[in-house]
């Protein structure tokens, strides 16, 4: 008989109404980690916006209650109460039990709407230790409780009043979630993305939890998108006064556009549809970007502002710089997965191009100064991709830029499989001589960094690739950068940047940061880039009995433990004053190190961030130094 275990009939489960939710819930919200949970709240919210799209909503509430409770609140129409005709219960709790049910899949109750898959609110109730709907409608208020997505009860009417909207509250099921505990930034940064891209609704978002620091933000944009760009720009060097504005219906296709160009050399393109971000972009970019191409190319021509070196534009050229919002909204968009990260529509391109090149070329007509400007930035932009493109050339023939070519300082590893690998970037020739001393070369390797690198928020690609610095980094990856950058030529699953706990340490974390954020971002989103964290105190209270301390705070906590006994107690004031075995056993043994991973969970937030502390702009920089001062206790300089 087969020692083999039988599969049969048996071995096949259904999973039963909200069951397969709370079983695979991944599926349905991307993770149970601090994404998930505030997405949670976001498909909440999104019905509400719905209501707002389809000119049933104004007013958008929004509040974190104490133990974590969330609640969401509508002026809308009200969820549907009457009994469905199929299911024989009322239609609020099909919509709050049943996937795939609710008003999104004609084009009569909601023309536009982001939550099409019908499974938003049901998947929300699924994952809550505890929900109830609250639905104002017919000048009745009704509720329905559920745990775990079940019905505690039938649908009740508990009142009567004469507004409409829905309340639902919510408690996330901490059996699920990793963590319960919402960020309020995280929140307030999503509410406030959707109230730029539905000029005029009105959203209020609460923190009620800490009843003496309750803390209250409204977001309402007259101006929409255009307030959004000026939003994004506040920090940087314009080179126009005003964002340019495009609109187009057509087709039942709305298409908003609004665009300026900045002092840098980064492109950042916001694209939505029907207030989902499109993080890959789809049909709606892809005519956006066609369309720029070749609007500049012609006025390009038309002006001759280059006679003597005429040139070529790439894509790439004419969006160095470039801050832009896309926002379509369209009856029936089609798009890749459940995560909704990429549009597939076809005609949505044709409309796109079709409004870039009729709008933009009326715009530049009336306003020549604002063409010639961004042409000058395009020109230039072409001439250093040229400059790069012979460095990149160069730097092959010399073998630095191979990823088979890996440059003399980097000590290897010999784990093959990128999942089981990491390097550390380590600050100094001599902290990565102990770091070589003291890692595992099984799976870890060491390049040791000398000086700062390269500031590439003020630099071009030619410059980065210059680099002494830079250039070592790019060739040890062996993934390239910018446009070139291809994540599965990786080398290591794991990139840690090991620096000193001092100023300058930090100050290089932030520089390879900026290199990374900007021309390997892909990195960061995926969650590769890791910083060490080194010990700050050793303490010994004799030869055998030692401590570690990461901080004041653990310093004295190890103290106060330890009251009464002789210590003595040493401040490292870099990697460099660690030998290898301590390095080791305090910030390279994956049993005992401690480790930031770095992730981009508000990219806009992380684009201002750099601009203000990298970029050649001093008062914003001085501005953020005086504004958080007063958090800096021990300022090592």
């Amino acid at each position: 008989m087969s020692t083999e275990k039988q599969y049969s009939g048996k071995n096949i489960q259904v999973l039963e109404g909200l069951a397969a939710v709370r079983k695979r819930p991944g599926m349905y919200i991307g993770s149970t980690g601090a994404s998930g949970l505030h997405h949670l709240v976001y498909e909440v919210v999104d019905n509400s916006i719905d209501e707002a799209m389809a000119g049933f909503c104004k007013n958008i509430l929004v509040s974190i209650e104490k133990d974590n409770v969330i609640i969401v609140e509508d002026d809308g129409r009200g969820i549907p109460v009457d009994i469905h005709s199929k299911l024989k219960i009322s239609s609020l709790e099909v919509v709050m039990t049943k996937l795939h049910a609710g008003g999104k899949f004609d084009n009569d109750t909601y023309k536009i709407s982001g939550g099409l898959h019908g499974v938003g609110i049901s998947v929300v109730n699924a994952l809550s230790e505890v929900l109830t709907v609250d639905v104002y409608r017919d000048g009745k208020i009704y509720t329905q409780t559920y745990n775990a997505g079940k019905p505690q009860a039938d649908v009740a009417e508990k009142g009567k009043s004469p507004k409409t909207g829905t309340t639902v509250t919510f408690k996330a099921d901490a059996t699920i979630f990793e963590l319960v505990e919402y960020k309020y930034e995280i929140l307030a940064t999503r509410l406030k993305e959707l109230a730029f891209l539905n000029r005029g609704i009105i959203i209020t978002l609460t923190d009620n939890r800490d009843s003496d620091k309750i803390i209250t933000d409204t977001y309402v944009y007259a101006g929409g998108i255009e307030m959004f760009i000026e939003h994004l720009n506040e920090k940087k060097k314009t080179l126009s006064d005003k964002p340019i504005y495009l609109h187009r219906i057509e087709d039942k296709t709305e298409i908003e556009i609004a665009m300026q160009y900045v002092d840098m050399y980064n492109e950042n393109i916001y694209a939505y549809c029907n207030n989902i971000n499109t993080t890959e972009g789809g049909t709606h970019l892809a005519g956006f970007k066609t369309a720029l191409t070749r609007v500049y190319m012609d006025f390009y021509k038309k002006l001759e502002l280059d006679k003597k070196h005429k040139v070529s534009f790439l894509g790439d050229d004419t969006r160095e710089g470039l801050v832009a919002v896309l926002s379509v909204k369209i009856p029936n968009p089609q798009f890749e997965g459940q995560t909704k990260t990429k549009l597939g529509n076809t005609e949505v391109k044709n409309i796109t191009e079709k409004l870039v090149v009729e709008g933009l070329s009326d715009y530049f007509a009336q306003n020549p100064k604002v063409i010639k400007s961004i042409l000058e930035k395009v020109i230039q932009a072409a001439s250093a991709r040229e400059a790069a493109r012979r460095a990149r050339d160069l730097a092959r023939r010399k073998n630095v830029m191979e990823s088979d070519a890996l440059p003399g300082k980097l000590a290897d590893c010999s784990e093959q499989e990128v999942d089981k690998s990491e390097v550390y970037l380590v600050e100094g020739d001599s902290a990565g001589g102990t770091a070589k001393g003291g890692r595992d070369r099984t799976f870890q390797a060491i390049l040791p960094l000398r000086g700062k690198v390269l500031n590439v928020e003020k630099a071009r690609l030619e410059k980065i690739i210059d680099n002494d610095g830079l250039k070592l980094i790019i060739a040890a990856l062996g993934c390239g950068i910018g446009s070139s950058f291809d994540i599965d030529k990786l080398r290591y699953g794991r990139i840690i940047i090991m620096a000193d706990a001092d100023i300058d340490g930090s100050h290089i974390r932030t520089l390879l940061l900026t290199f990374f954020f900007r021309y390997m971002r892909p990195l960061v989103e995926l969650g590769h880039i890791f910083i060490a964290v080194p010990p700050l105190y050793r303490i010994n209270f004799d030869k055998k009995n030692f401590n570690y301390a990461y901080s004041d705070a653990e310093r004295d906590k190890i103290l106060g433990a330890n009251e009464g006994k002789k210590y003595e107690i040493q401040r490292y004031k870099g990697l460099g004053e660690m030998n290898a075995n301590q390095l080791w056993e305090t910030t390279m043994d994956p049993q005992r190190r401690v480790m930031y991973q770095v992730f981009t969970e508000d990219a806009e937030k992380a684009e201002q961030m750099f601009t203000v502390l990298m970029s050649d702009e001093v008062k914003p920089r001085r501005e953020f130094i005086e504004a958080n001062a007063r958090y800096v206790k021990n300022l090592d300089v």
